[in-house]
């Protein structure tokens, strides 16, 4: 049986002592050969306030090459509103009868 990739791949970042990028959860949409999209939900440090910023989410693509996972792909999303509307247009189209 092939190794989770969340085993391996992680958004989280640290630079001179400090996690600049919290990585909060994470969740495997989908695996297929050398392919997976996993999903995010991550704050970044704000050195000007010195605390975190607001809870953010990402969806990225990776491909295994040589054995690593290499990002080829990702999109931020900012906010809550942010997700919260692309559910609303997914679940819109997803409660539609699928294009034949």
């Amino acid at each position: 049986m092939a190794a989770n990739p969340l085993d391996d791949i992680s958004i989280r970042f640290e630079e001179n002592g400090i996690e600049v990028v919290q990585e909060l959860d994470k969740s495997l949409v989908t695996a297929h050969g050398g392919w997976c999209t996993v999903a995010f939900k991550y704050r970044e440090w704000d050195p000007k306030k010195e605390a975190y910023g607001v809870e953010k989410f990402g969806i990225r693509r990776y491909r295994k090459r040589d054995g690593r996972w290499q990002q080829q792909a990702k999109m931020s999303i900012n906010s809550r509103d942010h997700a919260r509307k692309l559910v609303e247009i997914f679940n819109g189209w997803l409660d539609q009868p699928e294009a034949s």
